[in-house]
């Protein structure tokens, strides 16, 4: 099997505040192949945007800290100059930010914030930069893209400028693309929109997707595999088909149980949605058994005082959890 384009060990971000450390991402791993599409899904505080943030060392230190090891084509880019890393943003890897409205510079036209990125890392003078703005925006779908170019964020629709973040983010051909919440504050007919351009652009740019999202009908229209974190960890990782069908982990479990059903309420079956009860718990204070154990309904004394270790269940399917079924695996 060949080297994974970006292998994630032990990463961990945490916060110095004055009510003490907050674990933001505590100690998760994982790995992108060439050309994948990954999703790390959880409810809001889990940590996924905080592990995107990470992997670009956008992170503020102080206050943050980030440690582990991040190797994208075998290189560490914890050990890289902030040089070395500003050559790698944007270029190899690329971000499409949650919101297009406070991302985009709105004293910048359409124009100037694509050109940007083309005339750092590729060189282009300001005429080719352009041309070439107007070449993102006829890929990513905007109509008029020659008009659209000279415009600025305010004159745009919420999809038009979803799609300006896209084509930005895609200007320099990365081999990484890191979508964060990408199709949040949108309407659904928009949303599915910009989920069909991802997949097409993916096919003819052959990029890579880390998809950072809460939405697990996103999850299962566009990823092949699955992250589920929970307060900072990783708590279960599959195929997408094997954790719709199969989810291991109760909080993976808990939360395919709160998605509706269509057609449901014609059936005459009960419509009222799972919930989870509780909230997180606070990533201020150190959790000496499963992160989960204080909202699970299945939850023990063992659960309470040891932290279970990622295990694998069924063939390729791993979940943190002392009661999760497992399969008989092949040697």
């Amino acid at each position: 099997m060949s080297e994974p384009l970006l292998q994630v060990e032990q990463l961990q971000t945490h916060f110095w505040t004055p009510d003490g450390i907050n674990r933001a991402v505590d100690g998760i791993s994982f790995h992108v192949g060439a050309g994948e599409t990954v999703a790390i899904v959880g409810e809001s505080g889990c940590g996924k945007s905080v592990t995107a943030m990470s992997m670009l060392r956008l992170i503020p230190e102080p206050p943050g800290k980030i440690a582990g090891s991040i190797k994208f084509q075998g290189k560490d880019l914890l050990k890289l100059s902030e040089k070395e890393m500003r050559a790698i943003r944007g270029n190899e890897i690329s971000m499409i930010f949650q919101e297009p409205m406070t991302s985009l510079n709105p004293v910048l036209n359409v124009a100037r914030q694509i050109g940007e990125t083309l005339r750092l890392h590729q060189g282009l003078s300001a005429r080719q930069a352009e041309d070439k703005a107007i070449e993102m925006l006829t890929l990513v779908g905007i109509p008029e893209p020659a008009r659209r170019v000279r415009e600025y964020p305010h004159q745009l629709s919420g999809g038009m400028r979803q799609r300006v973040m896209i084509a930005i983010a895609l200007a320099c051909n990365p081999k990484l693309l890191i979508a964060d919440e990408p199709t949040t504050a949108l309407d659904v007919t928009i949303q599915a929109q910009i989920l069909d351009l991802m997949r097409d652009l993916k096919h003819r740019v052959g990029a890579a997707i880390v998809l950072i999202t809460h939405d697990l009908g996103v999850v299962a229209e566009v990823a092949e595999r699955v992250i589920v974190m929970y307060a900072g960890k990783k708590v279960e990782e599959a195929q997408v088909g094997a954790l719709f069908r199969t989810p291991r982990h109760p909080y993976t479990q808990g939360l395919l149980g709160s998605v509706p059903k269509l057609g449901s309420s014609l059936t005459g079956t009960e419509t009222r949605l799972a919930e989870i009860p509780g909230l997180v718990p606070s990533l201020k204070r150190k959790i000496d058994g499963c992160v989960f154990a204080s909202r699970c309904a299945y939850a023990t004394d063992l659960c309470r005082k040891l932290a279970p270790a990622l295990e694998e269940k069924a063939p390729g399917h791993v979940a943190a959890c002392h009661y999760a079924m497992k399969e008989a695996i092949a040697a």
